[in-house]
């Protein structure tokens, strides 16, 4: 079963589902980290709302996926962890560093609009740098 991968704008989203098989969860692992290269994405949304448990070798997969996903420079929320995934995760002792989390995909996709925001503003210079720049060539 290929999972699909949407775009919206910047950012990818795909879902991690309950049925899927190992096979299939390392090929979304290849085909999203494909489609990061080739689309330029900055942001990848991972909804898992329809696992309703997680074993350990789904929990190293997706915290790989994130972590590969990291690496490429994107910023990564995933969504939708029930309740019972979230105990699992913890009693695994499993951590998905650097991952924002939201509740649902419509919160995630808030939240990375949001933080494309900041980094905008963050790296747009502000006002007074831009008068301190013509300064510094009327200087010259």
């Amino acid at each position: 079963m290929k999972v699909p991968i949407l775009q919206q704008g910047s950012t990818l989203l795909t879902s991690f589902q309950d049925d899927l098989t190992d096979r299939d969860a390392l090929g979304l692992q290849a085909d999203l980290l494909e489609r990061i290269e080739q689309t330029g994405a900055t942001s990848v949304l991972m909804d898992v709302s329809s696992m309703v448990m997680i074993d350990s070798y789904q929990a190293k997969l997706i915290s790989e996926t994130a972590a590969m996903t990291r690496l490429l420079g994107c910023e990564v929320v995933l969504s939708g962890i029930q309740p019972k995934v979230a105990m699992t995760l913890v009693e695994l002792g499993g951590s998905i560093s650097g991952v924002l989390n939201a509740l649902n995909v419509e919160e995630g996709m808030a939240l990375l609009r949001e933080r494309e925001i900041e980094m905008n503003l963050a790296s747009s210079p502000s006002s007074d740098d831009a008068e301190a720049f013509e300064e510094m060539l009327d200087d010259q």
